[in-house]
């Protein structure tokens, strides 16, 4: 796709910033703005200062004070900064109108969460979703564009000039092209619709690996199905859903592993998505994999819990795994406790498997 107005230059030198409000805690601001630089360092974007703001109102014009921008102003100049991003979601108003303040570029955490999933989306359906959640997020911003653009070149009414053909033109293309992708990804749940229904009929038991992301999941999958998918300690390591049949005392079951879950994940990515997580929507049973080392594990359980409710699969019989017990265990609350790293507590899991039964 070759749209101007959604290309960005590449970035050197991020500022990211994190937002404080009255109806959230300190501390939960600052784990989610260092979360934003995980994802940035898993975008390849360096980040050379990070900072937690706070503000009592949001300006609708420009999120921030005008105090609070000369503020910042500062600071991207005193790092060199040729970006800055945003931990809370950004207008399409905001995002042009702090662009022009500070003179880089400007974007917020779902625009990042959109890039990473470019970046590592591998099979054909998974770069059909991200396409679509990219292009459905910028679609508003390109008709901000065009309206903007509308309202200063000014002249007759009913005409137009070459900028607000092309801006229409675009913006035609942008909604040909959703409506294309929503088509594909129907028969993507028509071939995963028979596909379910081959397993019900072989009364193969289904598991899915679900959580947080970076908790472990694909290697933990590995671990069971003696696989080889791709894992690394960053976020968003896996996108694509894998799927492995493993054999236990003659008997077979499906283990499929999933895209990983975070908080504050932009809903178009939900609903890009969807066809993805329709396996675990399509489980006889649910491991919730959580990092026993992470202080927020709790936290990340409740996030993955929300999700899972959001796709549907709320009723669905879930067990927790606590993951990574070779780092670290404090929590006492898991039906499982294992190091997928070392294979700690895997017979355990695997003994489980061969006596459930599917309701």
């Amino acid at each position: 796709m070759v749209l101007h107005e959604i290309k960005q230059k590449q970035v050197q030198r991020a500022l990211t910033i994190g937002v404080w409000t009255e109806k959230q805690e300190k501390q939960t601001a600052e784990s989610l703005l260092k979360e934003l630089s995980m994802l940035a360092d898993t975008a390849h974007i360096p980040v050379v200062h990070s900072e937690l703001i706070r503000i009592r109102e949001k300006i609708p014009s420009t999120l921030l004070g005008s105090g609070k921008i000369e503020e910042l102003l500062i600071l991207i100049r005193e790092h060199n900064a040729d970006t800055v991003i945003f931990d809370t979601s950004l207008s399409p108003l905001q995002q042009r109108n702090l662009e022009a303040a500070w003179n880089v570029q400007v974007f917020d955490r779902s625009e990042l969460i959109i890039k990473i999933f470019a970046q590592r989306a591998h099979t054909k359906e998974a770069q059909l979703q991200v396409e679509l959640a990219r292009l459905e997020y910028f679609l508003p911003r390109l008709l901000h564009a065009h309206d903007d653009l509308h309202r200063q070149k000014g002249g007759r009414y009913g005409t137009k000039d070459a900028g607000e053909k092309q801006l229409e033109l675009d913006r035609r293309y942008i909604e040909k092209r959703i409506v294309h992708i929503k088509k594909e990804l129907v028969e993507v749940r028509k071939v995963r619709e028979t596909q379910r229904k081959r397993r019900e009929k072989s009364g193969i038991l289904h598991i899915s690996l679900v959580g947080y992301t970076n908790a472990g999941k694909s290697t933990l999958f590995n671990r069971l199905t003696k696989a080889s998918v791709y894992a690394e300690d960053k976020l968003f390591a896996t996108l694509d859903t894998t799927t492995r049949r493993i054999c236990l005392n003659e008997r077979e079951l499906v283990i499929t592993d999933t895209v990983g879950f975070i908080r504050n994940l932009p809903h178009g990515l939900i609903a890009a998505f969807k066809a993805t997580l329709e396996e675990a929507v399509y489980s006889d049973l649910l491991l919730i994999v959580a990092d026993a080392s992470d202080p927020e594990c709790e936290e990340q359980i409740a996030t993955t819990r929300n999700v899972l409710a959001e796709i549907g699969c709320a009723g669905i019989p879930a067990r927790i795994v606590m993951n990574k017990i070779d780092l670290q265990n404090n929590h006492t609350h898991a039906d499982f406790f294992v190091s997928a790293r070392t294979g700690a507590g895997i017979e355990t899991l695997l003994d489980f498997f061969k006596n459930i039964t599917i309701k």
